[in-house]
């Protein structure tokens, strides 16, 4: 999961970040895929980010990413979240100050990985996705799972384009490991068979 704090009233920092995480997200979905991970956009101004006020604030940078949800909660919950993800803020003559952050969680919630600054690079969000995506207990491997390994394993970024593309040179390379793995795998099972 993907998780950013906002307040609705910023006209600067909160909009800006807002806008380059939903390409940035859009980048990862094409990569690894629509249901594979969530976002979480959370309004921090617990006096003026209300379910009404966040909706128009998600309307208003069009994320309509059925994965992406935006919520408020109250103080408690806002400061109990903030300092388990390590967000701060301070209230300023122009509204708050706060650190411009992208956290990512796994699937325990914990963090794993904090994307930095308003402008991030894609793979600073894409990569530590990738990981864990990889990562999860996928149980007895299909030849789909397998495929999807493969594609995730050999997709790299693109700078000039802003997009995750598939590396035939990335494949070509896996071939001779795969080949002496799968000569191995066959020797170990001819082997057990002959102990029988």
């Amino acid at each position: 999961m993907a998780l950013n704090l906002v307040y609705t009233s910023c006209y600067d920092v909160c909009p800006s970040l807002t806008l380059y995480l939903r390409d940035a997200v859009r980048t990862a979905r094409q990569t690894l895929g629509p249901q594979s991970f969530s976002v979480l956009t959370v309004g921090f101004d617990t006096a003026n980010d209300t379910p009404d006020r966040m909706r128009i604030f998600a309307s208003d940078r069009g994320l309509d990413d059925p994965q992406w949800h935006v919520v408020s909660a109250d103080a408690a919950t806002i400061r109990r979240l903030a300092d388990e993800v390590g967000f701060s803020w301070v209230a300023s003559p122009r509204g708050f100050d706060h650190v411009a952050q992208v956290t990512i969680l796994d699937a325990d919630g914990r963090v794993v990985r904090q994307v930095y600054g308003q402008d991030f690079a894609p793979p600073a969000l894409v990569e530590p996705l990738t990981a864990l995506v990889l990562g999860r207990s996928l149980g007895r491997l299909s030849v789909r799972g397998l495929v999807e390994r493969v594609k995730l394993y050999c997709s790299v970024y693109d700078p000039a384009s802003g997009e995750y593309r598939f590396d035939y040179a990335m494949l070509a390379g896996a071939i001779p490991v795969l080949l002496v793995l799968g000569m191995a795998a066959f020797a170990i099972v001819v082997t057990g068979r002959g102990k029988r």
